[in-house]
């Protein structure tokens, strides 16, 4: 599975030459209506597997969640079940508002 920094992320979405990637947020309703970025898929961690079926295999998917561990752990799944291009955010939203965007409500 890849990784991908919040600052490598945040160059990624600002790249209009560059097909974006799906971010897919695990975590639970409450912390998604908190905070999120931009455009964000909520698909809480426990509802992956029924739901993964409305994801794209092949589509470069960037997983997020809270600190990293989430994400990481439906990203594994994710590629047992086939999906070729899924990128764990290091460190969540919690390092993406520390390095990319500060006005993000902390938690």
């Amino acid at each position: 599975m890849q990784q991908i920094l919040p600052a490598q992320l945040d160059e990624w979405l600002r790249d209009a030459s560059r097909p974006q990637p799906v971010l897919l947020d695990v975590r639970e309703p409450h912390e998604f209506q908190y905070c999120a970025l931009a455009g964000s898929l909520s698909m809480p961690m426990a509802s992956v597997p029924a739901r993964q079926q409305e994801l794209d295999p092949d589509a470069e998917t960037v997983v997020i969640c809270h600190h990293g561990m989430r994400s990481m752990q439906v990203a594994l799944f994710l590629e047992r079940q086939g999906f070729g291009k899924v990128i764990n955010l290091t460190g969540g939203v919690a390092l993406w508002a520390q390095q990319v965007d500060p006005s993000m409500p902390q938690y």
